[in-house]
């Protein structure tokens, strides 16, 4: 009875936080394979987070950094309890950072306002990216006929194609798929909407998809989701991971992949082929271009033997032999 309680009177601002944090911790795990225990840490950090915004009646998106400075300054000198040891402060506002990156990484904030409160300069590390060869493996793994197997070859081929988000990949819907004019429509967590060219490559497999794969999985229902798992529903985050863990394990490539290993090796491969930063902003749909510019730090070495062209997948060098 109390939980139902509770259940009714929480506020809307910590039921989203608390669905944010869902999805957070769902990151962490499949995508970031984090342990049980660094996932349990985080959540009960993350949480504490949650109280402190919820009380002051400030949603998590709409944090300053006057919010995060004072709440730093609560954990590290409390007023009830013993004071903190340093490494734990410095746990705990790590949690926060991670949270407020996966936030701009889905496009749900602009900027981080934990940027003032970071204790500590921490050394940034390049994405991981596949070489040409390592894609090609990929996007060949799903075989056979099922619907499921199209649908899987679709996936990665837009994934690659477009360099999309996760969120992006399951918010597609039909309405945002032209394969005639060879472009579609990225919607991200921060509705902000985005037309992204794809390569006849991607295009062929969505053709393949909506002919063979999609009406056997929707049977007779009515949905607009592009993308729908075998009971014909949307696919959801954790459906999606589990496609690409699964083909890339296939393959040889499961400790080097997750959802965003694709979308880093769009925009390296295009930049080493020659196309502008400011083009590949625009199609990763970032609102800085500082962030775009993670991309340019790759050596050169590692640049020439990613790729040769522009998007080989697109242009059709793949198709060699």
């Amino acid at each position: 009875m109390t939980a139902s309680v509770e259940s009714r009177t929480v506020s809307p601002g910590r039921a989203r936080y608390d669905a944010l944090l869902l999805d957070f911790l769902a990151y962490l795990e499949l995508e970031r394979g984090l342990s049980p225990n660094t996932i349990s840490a985080y959540r009960s950090d993350l949480d504490r987070f949650g109280e402190f915004l919820d009380g002051r009646d400030v949603e998590v998106a709409s944090a300053a950094p006057r919010d995060l400075a004072e709440y730093v300054a609560l954990l590290a000198n409390p007023e009830d309890g013993p004071t903190p040891a340093p490494s734990t402060v410095h746990r705990k506002t790590a949690a926060i950072r991670s949270l407020f990156r996966y936030m701009r990484l889905e496009g749900m904030v602009d900027d981080d306002p934990t940027v003032g409160i970071a204790s500590q300069k921490r050394r940034k590390t390049l994405p991981r990216v596949l070489t040409e060869a390592e894609v090609g493996r990929l996007l060949a793994a799903p075989t056979g006929s099922s619907p499921q197997v199209s649908r899987d070859r679709a996936i990665l081929e837009v994934m690659y194609a477009a360099g999309l988000r996760a969120s992006e990949v399951i918010g597609l819907e039909m309405s945002d798929v032209d394969t005639r004019e060879g472009v579609l429509k990225a919607r991200g967590k921060g509705n902000r909407e985005r037309v992204v060219p794809i390569g006849r490559e991607a295009i062929r497999a969505i053709e393949a998809y909506l002919v063979v794969g999609r009406p056997r999985l929707v049977g007779e229902r009515h949905e607009k989701a592009l993308f729908l798992n075998y009971r014909g529903r949307p696919l959801t985050r954790q459906g999606l991971y589990k496609i690409i863990q699964g083909h890339a394990g296939s393959v040889g490539l499961a400790d080097r992949m997750s959802p965003h290993t694709l979308r880093h090796s769009f925009a390296t491969h295009l930049l080493a082929g020659g196309c502008d930063l400011r083009s590949v902003q625009e199609m990763l749909g970032h609102a800085d271009v500082a962030t775009t510019q993670m991309y340019t730090h790759l050596s050169g070495r590692e640049l020439r033997d990613v790729y040769t062209r522009t998007h080989p997948r697109a242009a059709g060098s793949m198709d060699r032999g």
